[in-house]
């Protein structure tokens, strides 16, 4: 049984997909950092000084029911909250991920397209006389003995 199963994760296609596996793992995590670290604090300054990571929605009041000056304060209180901050921050890192992926299919396709082959020249014709498939340099019909025009 051990056998077997080396055997079966030494197979090519299963040794590539644990490596893109990780390496998407490691891409996500880039972007996640890309979009919370790059892209969304310049977009919440635009916006007047928004920090899309604090954006929330209490649900419950926790222990210490005050304002909370941050989602961390919210969590440490014991607060219900809807983080849709941390789910805008989540929808811009998929859609960069889906962007990426689509532009990797996108050149992958491109490259496996063959150039279109041209049909081959034919290599029969009919006889105008009884419709009958004949060889191209045929002078006479084979099916109804008609006399053919050289084209």
């Amino acid at each position: 049984m051990l056998k077997e199963f080396r055997e079966f994760a030494m197979r090519g296609n299963v040794v590539d997909m644990a490596v893109g596996i990780i390496i998407g793992a490691a891409f996500g995590g880039i972007v996640s950092s890309f979009v919370a670290d790059v892209i969304m604090p310049p977009i919440g300054l635009l916006l007047g000084n928004v920090d899309f990571a604090n954006l929330f929605l209490v649900l419950k009041e926790g222990t210490l029911s005050q304002p909370y000056a941050s989602l961390a304060d919210a969590k440490n209180a014991g607060a219900v909250t809807i983080n849709y901050g941390l789910f805008l921050n989540t929808v811009v890192s998929f859609l960069i991920v889906a962007l990426s992926v689509f532009f990797v299919v996108r050149s992958v396709n491109t490259m496996k397209r063959e150039k279109e082959v041209p049909p081959a020249a034919p290599t029969t014709k009919e006889c105008p006389y009884c419709l009958s498939v004949i060889p191209l340099k045929a002078v006479r019909c084979a099916h109804c003995t008609s006399e053919l025009k050289s084209m």
